[in-house]
């Protein structure tokens, strides 16, 4: 086939020169929302460096009120700094002193001359530095994928087959793992053969991959437990004490509701383990929260933990979710809160689990837009048909 008949030419013409290396660069996306992404993650690694380096809101405005740049900016190149390892913080200083001195000038006698320009080799030196935080951060990134496929084992992927029901799920990380748990099982048997279906939420505290690990345990405590048939309350217990002897002295607790569902007679029993409530939203739009239960997981290993009751009616739905919903917040700052999330839930059509639980993600995403969160979200939506 000719040059000028090949299916791939014309892709090559439309995709080379600046317009493709624009494209490879931008992965398609337009300036706004490049803009976008940009000012969200700036805002992201400013709020980091700032905690990080332990400095105070009121150490950066003068007795005007007005920022101290000077002293800004001082704290973020440390903070910064002290990221590195000893030997790439060196090399960073040395890099910043020749792009400081920029080139030196050096005389020989009345007509010799020498000029250093350092500029270039203060690039040099920050474009090997960089090279070198990139490879940490792929090789990183390469094991968190790893370490998110394996997690993505651990939770249902689809629900299960509930009669007169059905329930949907959606996980946000904050990171390429998550603390958040949710689940949805018969621990001994289907609904046909008379089995009661179990529903979980659980947070556990802390980000990333500690916050991931305590969650794998804990799925598996949990599964392995509900598998030998005892009892909600048992299973609560048993849970905590398991939990209490990892939680490093109660710094790594984990809040959880675990609900026991009855197909055939649409009770609920529940334990809230210090969790954001459970929310109920009656056909006719009034709502109730369960909020009966204790502690935290993991706090005490002696708690005691109440069991609540209710009963699911046709068009209820019942809501789930982590407290990164409602700490959710946008550019400004402001949370999403508990009244916007009661007034979504509230708004909510009859409508399936899944369109539910899409309905009230969208609020969410509406409010915070491009702003990147600093929590783990997820929810759980079970609907009575």
């Amino acid at each position: 086939m000719s040059p000028a008949t090949s299916p791939n030419s014309g892709t090559r013409a439309r995709t080379g020169g600046l317009p493709g290396f624009w494209q490879r660069i931008s992965e398609g996306r337009q300036l706004d929302e490049l803009w976008s992404q940009f000012t969200a993650d700036a805002r992201a690694s400013y709020g980091f460096y700032m905690r990080e380096s332990g400095a105070a809101e009121e150490e950066m405005v003068n007795q005007r009120g007005r920022p101290r740049f000077g002293h800004i900016v001082k704290t973020l190149f440390w903070s910064l700094v002290m990221k590195l390892t000893p030997a790439r913080r060196v090399l960073l200083i040395i890099a910043c002193a020749l792009l400081l001195v920029s080139s030196v000038q050096f005389k020989f006698g009345k007509n010799a001359e020498l000029d250093l320009n350092f500029t270039i080799f203060s690039v040099l030196v920050l474009l090997l530095l960089l090279a070198l935080e990139l490879a940490d951060k792929v090789t990183m990134k390469r094991d968190l994928e790893i370490a998110r496929e394996i997690q993505s084992w651990l939770i249902p992927s689809n629900p299960p087959v509930v009669p007169d029901a059905d329930i949907a799920f959606a996980t946000r990380p904050q990171n390429s793992v998550a603390g958040d748990y949710y689940d949805a099982f018969f621990p001994t048997t289907d609904a046909a053969g008379g089995g009661k279906l179990l529903l979980v939420i659980a947070d556990v505290a802390g980000k990333s991959v500690p916050a991931a690990l305590l969650m794998a345990t804990l799925q598996a405590s949990l599964r392995t437990i509900a598998g030998e048939g005892t009892s909600l309350h048992d299973l609560v217990v048993r849970l905590n004490r398991y939990a209490s002897a990892y939680s490093l002295d109660g710094r790594r607790f984990t809040t959880a509701v675990i609900g026991e569902y009855d197909p055939a007679t649409h009770k609920l029993s529940y334990v809230n383990a210090g969790h954001n409530p459970p929310i109920i939203r009656r056909l006719g739009g009034t709502t109730e929260t369960l909020d009966i239960g204790g502690l935290p997981l993991g706090i005490d290993n002696t708690a005691t933990y109440e069991t609540g009751e209710i009963t699911l009616q046709r068009g209820d739905a019942l809501i789930l979710y982590t407290d990164g919903v409602v700490e959710a917040f946008n550019e400004r700052g402001e949370e999403f809160g508990n009244p916007r999330w009661l007034e979504a839930i509230r708004a909510l059509p009859d409508w399936s689990a899944a369109e539910s639980l899409n309905f009230l993600m969208r609020r969410v995403d509406e409010f915070v837009l491009a702003t990147r969160q600093s929590d783990d979200i997820t929810c759980l939506v079970f609907r009575c048909k």
